[in-house]
């Protein structure tokens, strides 16, 4: 099927964190929902009732009650996100044979095959899957159709809430993105729109309008796909397997700012565990890690290494991420926010293995076997202990990031 002849859907979730928690607790219908970060600190999501009385995400507790007083607050729960998460994906494949599982609450798809499955028009069969989703999940989505992914996923933002937007002619295509911000573009972060604000092109109408060769130049091959797409050309195909990382991550805010060592030194650990987990589901190696610290003062700091030989083992990473630590730490000050990082990544059993250095993750496989029986974090290091209120804490068995197989990152 060529480009200009493909079917597009995006399948986005409404208000999902919030949605996730209604289904389980049926009694916040309708009452202005929010849903805290893992520290509690702050409003990662809210419903659309939360949302009229000003509540923006990323606003701390403290003001959103003073915005909203009457809303329900909860710390949020990525499993059981997850859960309804893959219901939803089981069901799409299901519908369709290619499916991206591009985030948590989004899914590309070949759309073509819904009228093969259901009768009707295309918005017909879309309100079939939209209401096939809600009674199995308990979930509200949103569909958008369309001639590329980009089309696509601004046809779903355009039929939110509970709606279903189709855009297929060519004309009416350019009728519907003509006055919408640049920045609405998935991948056309503020920097791009600066520089092509700069030539004139601040709608999506604009960019269709300016030359291909422009775009490549202000925004690289990738904004000139996003100028093939707008015209509805599908240059974006969909990836039904997510691609290679360039790097994986873990960390964020370590809750309350500290410079005590033995906090510091468990968060620490508790990163590279998850860091460690994380590469051994993608089946990767890292040659070289990373270690980012951000303190409370407002300072940044980071330093990197390459590591003896590629590994994805807690026993030569740890290590290397302690070493690093020192090298970043200015003990005077509060450390807020920590990241180990490991890049230049290879498929196990793809790399070059040492002569020399042979770090055998045969600690790591022992964790692996009790914590999938057991629960996980059952079996971990003593030099987590300090943060017994994490471990003791539901809410913290998973981040956003825990959730595996996702395109988007």
């Amino acid at each position: 099927m060529s480009p200009r002849n493909q079917i597009i859907g995006h399948l986005d979730a409404d208000c999902f964190y919030a949605s996730a928690e209604r289904v389980r607790h049926t009694g916040l219908q309708h009452i202005p929902l929010g849903v805290l970060g893992n520290q509690g600190a702050c409003v990662i999501a809210k419903s659309y009732e939360m949302k009229a009385y000003g509540v923006k995400t990323g606003v701390p507790i403290w003001d959103a009650v003073k915005l909203c007083p009457h809303g329900v607050y909860i710390k949020r729960d990525f499993h059981w996100y997850e859960v309804l998460s893959r219901m939803m994906l089981d069901y799409v494949r299901t519908i369709s044979p290619k499916v991206e599982y591009y985030s948590i609450d989004e899914f590309f798809f070949d759309a073509s095959y819904l009228t093969r499955q259901f009768s009707g028009s295309i918005y017909e069969v879309a309100r079939i899957v939209q209401n096939d989703i809600l009674k199995k999940t308990g979930v509200p989505i949103s569909i958008g159709i369309s001639r590329s992914r980009t089309l696509a996923k601004l046809a779903s933002d355009y039929g939110k809430p509970f709606g279903c937007f189709a855009l297929l002619d060519e004309d009416e295509i350019a009728r519907f993105v003509e006055a919408i911000d640049i920045q609405e573009v998935t991948g056309v972060a503020t920097r791009s729109a600066i520089k092509l604000s700069e030539h004139g092109i601040r709608t999506c109408g604009d960019f269709r309008r300016a030359d291909a060769k422009l775009i490549n130049k202000l925004l690289t091959k990738k904004g000139e796909a996003l100028w093939w797409e707008l015209h509805g050309d599908a240059v974006t195909p969909i990836a039904t397997q997510r691609p290679m990382h360039k790097a994986i991550a873990r960390g964020g805010s370590i809750g309350e700012s500290t410079n005590d060592p033995d906090i510091l030194q468990a968060w620490l650990v508790r990163n590279v565990e998850r860091l460690v987990e994380a590469m051994y589901w993608h089946r990767y190696v890292t040659n070289r890690l990373s270690v980012s610290l951000a303190y409370k003062e407002g300072r940044h700091c980071s330093d990197r290494c390459k590591l003896p030989e590629a590994s994805n083992a807690s026993e030569l990473i740890l290590p290397v991420a302690k070493h690093l630590f020192e090298r970043c730490w200015i003990r005077q000050m509060r450390i807020s926010h920590m990241h180990i990082i490991a890049d230049d990544l290879q498929y196990l059993g793809t790399h070059q293995r040492s002569l020399f250095v042979t770090q055998s993750p045969r600690l790591d496989t022992l964790k692996r076997l009790v914590n999938d029986k057991l629960g996980r974090f059952k079996l971990r290091s003593g030099e987590t202990l300090p943060l017994v209120e994490i471990y003791d804490d539901d809410a913290h068995q998973y981040d956003i990031c825990d959730v595996y197989g996702k395109s988007c990152f």
